[in-house]
């Protein structure tokens, strides 16, 4: 769905356009102002691509902030997937955010509409951030002469040089790329505009937030639920309420959790992003694997404990916070309750443990 200048969107769904369908209204989008798509032919268009996943879309906010400080008067569009599309309507980097729906290379009917959308963006400039194969090929859509491209599609006007950036932090990977663009200043930004309304769930002051889910076809980062319910009951007894994270797939979990421990508060498929990150900034302290929301919530200040198997690599992917840390094993199964209470304990201050 294309969106004209006269057509006034939904409150929620106000600058997204989607070249495929329209978005779903949100409900953890709130407090923009309607806002009437501007046609792209006005001012400088930029392309921002970042498609996926949560954990390294949050860990691109300070480069999302960065580029749009070193472009204020420009149009900045972000590529996405639906998922993130209307959460980041509402974050205040973007003008447009377009939904990729990652047509198969053999969909040449999906490919054209891709390439039609893209070219129509006119776009001066792109900075491809999630720097992947597809999102390089990406590059070869868009019409000669090419616009400036930042990322490492071959052949483009500002490649990433850093033979070591596949072994560096996405933050500083990131930092990296934008630098060479001619961008700095790729810092943590305020994420105050995030927000929901979870006076809803009537929750006590004190809470802990545990996030006992991964991905499912990675279960090796996963801390067995078991020792999740060990720690909610430990947190309990201490008068810090547990509140379990995640999404609907996860519920089993909770409920494992709350099989241990009764007092545990399963909110598993009732949060949104907003809502994550209310909690975070209301909670004592976070336990969780290294899954999405985790880095959504340390980026909130929240004081988080990040549970790591050999499974991923803290070096590379570690969420980034004020108060982070990290526990690993070469498997999680091996990952006693002791130290992980000890260091969730050590993350609250003294007033609170």
């Amino acid at each position: 769905m294309l969106v004209n200048r006269e057509q006034r969107l939904p409150r929620e769904a106000s600058k997204i356009a989607c070249y495929v369908r329209p978005v779903p209204n949100p409900a953890d989008c709130r407090g923009r102002k309607p806002l009437l798509l501007q046609s792209s032919m006005n001012g400088t268009n930029i392309l921002v691509i970042k498609l996926s996943a949560l954990g390294n879309l949050v860990l691109s906010f300070g480069a999302f902030a960065a580029i749009r400080r070193h472009h204020p008067q420009a149009r900045i569009t972000l590529l996405t997937t639906e998922p993130y599309a209307a959460w980041m309507a509402a974050a205040p980097w973007f003008d447009e955010v377009w939904i990729d729906d990652r047509p198969a290379w053999w969909d040449l009917r999906g490919i054209r509409t891709l390439r039609r959308r893209l070219t129509s963006g006119r776009f001066k400039r792109v900075y491809d951030l999630q720097t992947s194969s597809r999102s390089s090929r990406y590059f070869d859509l868009l019409p000669r002469p090419h616009p400036e491209w930042s990322g490492i599609a071959r052949g483009c006007s500002h490649p990433d040089r850093d033979k070591r950036r596949d072994a560096r932090h996405d933050h500083e990977r990131l930092a990296g790329q934008l630098r060479q663009a001619g961008i700095t200043g790729v810092e943590p930004p305020d994420l105050g505009w995030c927000a929901g309304d979870v006076a809803r769930f009537g929750l006590p002051d004190r809470i802990a937030l545990l996030v006992p889910g991964s991905s499912g076809h990675r279960v090796a980062k996963r801390w067995p639920a078991a020792r999740y319910g060990a720690l909610a009951r430990a947190l309990a007894d201490d008068g810090i309420a547990p509140i379990v994270l995640g999404a609907s797939a996860e519920a089993p979990l909770a409920g494992e959790i709350a099989r241990i421990v009764p007092a545990a508060i399963d909110l598993t498929g009732h949060t949104g992003f907003g809502d994550l990150a209310s909690l975070a900034r209301r909670a004592r302290v976070a336990i969780g694997n290294d899954t999405g929301p985790m880095h959504l919530i340390a980026a909130c200040a929240c004081p988080s404990l990040v549970l790591f198997s050999d499974d991923s690599d803290p070096a590379l992917c570690a969420p980034r916070g004020d108060r982070v840390a990290i526990l690993r094993r070469p498997s999680l199964d091996a990952l006693d309750l002791a130290p992980v209470r000890e260091a969730a304990l050590a993350l609250l201050s003294p007033a609170l443990v």
